[in-house]
């Protein structure tokens, strides 16, 4: 009787251990991870061209900032030296800034200032979107 209670016991417990590992093993395939994995890379790519059409992205060359009068003379001498480069004029109270460019890397954005620094002084690159 008591070799009964034991093997009962026994058995029991080796039969709850062997479930208890069975449900732990679970088989993920590398197709399914795979998978996962790409596709959590196209939602971060999804999001970054989402946050660079909202917030740009690059560099600026900032030719101008102090007052309106000068910045809005600033901005169209510009226009007339550089009519394919694009601009723009930003205010934030209380400074007016003249930006001209778009530019990816910042060696695209310093070979550019090398030769806008030649008619404006103190242009400086400035980061876009970081």
């Amino acid at each position: 009787m008591k070799n009964l209670k034991f093997l009962t016991l026994f058995l029991f417990c080796f039969l709850a251990f062997t479930l208890s590992l069975s449900a732990q093993n679970k088989i993920i395939s590398i197709d399914s991870i795979n998978k996962l994995t790409e596709d959590s890379i196209d939602k971060l790519i999804e999001k970054k061209r989402n946050y660079n059409k909202k917030n740009g992205f690059g560099y600026t060359i900032q030719v101008y900032y102090g007052n309106e009068k000068t910045a809005k003379s600033t901005y169209t001498k510009f226009g007339v030296l550089y009519p394919k480069t694009p601009k723009k004029l930003v205010y934030n109270n209380p400074y007016w800034k003249v930006q001209v460019g778009s530019y990816k890397t910042t060696l695209e954005a310093d070979r550019a200032n090398l030769i806008f620094s030649k008619e404006f002084s103190g242009t400086i690159v400035i980061p876009v979107g970081k």
